[in-house]
């Protein structure tokens, strides 16, 4: 069971629609709106309405149910499907998920979608049972960005993790990164901690290494958007330089993902798309200009962390170590985990 109230499931099926908290809202105000058309569902996605990886698998999942729903089995149902598909290009979770609903029979696309959130909630839950069990019984952990249940639909990855240890009995404190410049950790990840309860403190992202060094951190857990054969793993921007923090403190710097994250096909990170974003969210905050209007401004929304500064990558399989060249291809091979929901 999800430690936030049924009322804040992240995205649901609403027979013709597709519901989901509108996470810009967040924290101020719990906003419930429902997706009707092909329309509605890409703009919540490339809008941050609805964010992260393996929950906007699910939502374009419905979306690509839905869109059936409304069109059948026509040309213009394979572009809307392919718009949905490619309304964020970094998370592979996306396309994953629009392609196994699309090699569905038709009739099924709804069952394909259900099955798809039904086995997220069961993934998660195995991620944060391995992950846990890394963690000693008392603790300081760093975290980024918004890996809990509004982000991946499920108990979440990286904070299910946290979340599962504070549950077990173990005394973990979360450091959560506000995560400029869209601040999913100050707005997200902290409403989330304090509905579970779970000890936490909010810090600066440029205060990170200050925080691993004065706060005894152990260890750091982030999720992840795309993974390649390497281990190369694409996640919210500012994970990269936790990372090169977390190998001079010496600290092990731990991916929680599903399987589904990894893109096997990609033999390391290089060639993974990075989507550029617009500068007015770093030119401005809160509506407010904080720069010279028309100033440059480089804002990609993911950076990439190099395998080798991975300690390792927990799954639903269990804990990953290196070489990730020879773990991940394992990983592809493996029979599925779960049983599939009720159709």
């Amino acid at each position: 069971m999800s430690y936030l109230p049924a009322a804040l499931e992240a995205v649901w099926w609403d027979e013709d629609a597709v519901g989901y908290i509108d996470q810009r809202s967040l924290p101020h105000e719990v906003l419930r709106r429902r997706a009707r058309n092909t329309d509605e569902i890409v703009d919540a996605i490339a809008t941050l309405a609805v964010r992260g990886a393996p929950c906007i698998g699910i939502f374009g999942a419905y979306g690509v149910a839905l869109t059936h729903q409304l069109g059948g089995e026509t040309e213009s149902f394979a572009a809307a499907a392919a718009r949905i598909r490619a309304a964020r290009p970094t998370a592979v979770n996306l396309a994953w998920a629009v392609d196994r609903v699309l090699g569905a029979v038709p009739p099924e696309y709804l069952s394909e979608a259900r099955a798809i959130h039904e086995e997220q909630r069961a993934v998660d839950r195995a991620i944060a049972e391995f992950g846990a069990a890394l963690l000693p019984d008392e603790c300081a952990v760093l975290t980024h960005c918004n890996t809990g249940p509004l982000a991946t639909g499920g108990e979440g990855t990286a904070l299910g993790i946290i979340i599962a240890a504070h549950r077990s009995g173990k005394r973990v404190h979360a450091y959560v990164d506000e995560t400029r410049p869209l601040l999913q950790g100050a707005r997200l990840t902290t409403f989330e901690l304090a509905a579970a309860g779970v000890p936490a403190t909010l810090i600066a992202d440029a205060s990170a290494a200050a925080t691993m060094h004065r706060k005894n951190v152990v260890a750091v857990i982030v999720g992840a958007d795309r993974i390649a054969s390497n281990g190369d793993t694409a996640n919210k921007i500012g994970t990269y330089q936790l990372a090169i923090g977390a190998a001079h403190h010496r600290i092990p710097f731990y991916v929680a993902a599903p399987r589904s994250t990894i893109d096997f096909t990609l033999a390391d990170g290089e060639t993974i798309e990075i989507e550029q974003r617009r500068p007015e969210e770093v030119r401005a905050f809160g509506g407010q200009a904080t720069a010279p209007h028309e100033f440059d401004v480089y804002n990609p929304a993911f950076d990439v962390t190099p395998g080798h500064l991975i300690s390792a990558i927990i799954t639903e399989y269990g804990v990953l170590r290196p070489p990730y060249r020879e773990a991940i291809p394992d990983l592809a091979t493996r029979p599925a985990l779960l049983i599939r929901a009720a159709r």
